[in-house]
């Protein structure tokens, strides 16, 4: 569910895009219990947008792709069963399996219409790697410590549920496009919190180009 970066327009996402973005940041980071009143209009929001995201977010891009594509040489193993949460139309699961070929790589999202379009995107997979399905990132269809790595990108942690569906010794990465000027942009500070109170250890944080991201890992 990631909300458009610096590639959405030329100068940029607009005001009243970096105010939305933040809000419902803040409202996940700190007041999980309101999702349920926020989620039938932000999945509306993200099904509008579907059709033309990839062109708006240049998400297909170098630079997109940039903080997570750094973030992944700083955990320690190789994933076998990777998540990326808010996948959108599935760029950065692709991205996650094409980098650990060997693992298997989930992608979910709020919005049907952004998961057709990532499905679309797989084709044909004879090894059954790579699926979506619609799933709201609060209530993740997943057991427990059922993934060795979770990813998000440009889009809002729910602490608790990351921290239940990743392993012992599992990583998460959380990665913003454009750093600090990503609508959806948690500062590290709030990482660190948020993630420590799950029993979770900060790895490394780090910036490349415009992008920043945050590893963490499960565990000591």
């Amino acid at each position: 569910m990631p909300i458009g970066t610096d590639s959405e327009t030329s100068g940029g996402p607009s005001s009243r895009v970096k105010l939305v973005g933040r809000a419902l940041n803040a409202a996940v980071s700190h007041a999980p219990w309101l999702w349920p009143l926020l989620r039938a209009p932000m999945t509306r929001y993200f099904d509008d947008l579907a059709i033309t995201w990839d062109d708006r977010t240049g998400a297909p891009g170098v630079d997109h792709l940039a903080p997570l594509a750094v973030a992944v040489t700083k955990i320690d193993r190789r994933p076998e069963r990777a998540l990326d949460i808010g996948t959108g139309t599935g760029v950065a699961a692709l991205f996650l399996a094409r980098e650990f070929p060997y693992a298997s790589v989930r992608g979910v999202d709020v919005s049907e219409e952004m998961i057709r379009r990532a499905k679309a995107k797989v084709g044909l997979d004879p090894d059954g790697r790579v699926a979506f399905q619609v799933a709201d990132s609060a209530a993740l269809p997943y057991g427990e410590g059922h993934f060795d790595l979770v990813t998000l990108l440009n889009t809002p942690p729910f602490f608790a549920e990351i921290a239940r569906v990743l392993r012992h010794g599992g990583h998460v990465i959380v990665a913003a496009s454009s750093g600090d000027q990503t609508p959806f942009y948690t500062p590290d500070a709030v990482l660190r919190r948020g993630f420590g109170r799950h029993g979770m250890t900060t790895v490394k944080t780090g910036v490349i180009g415009r992008g920043s991201y945050f590893v963490a890992r499960k565990g000591d």
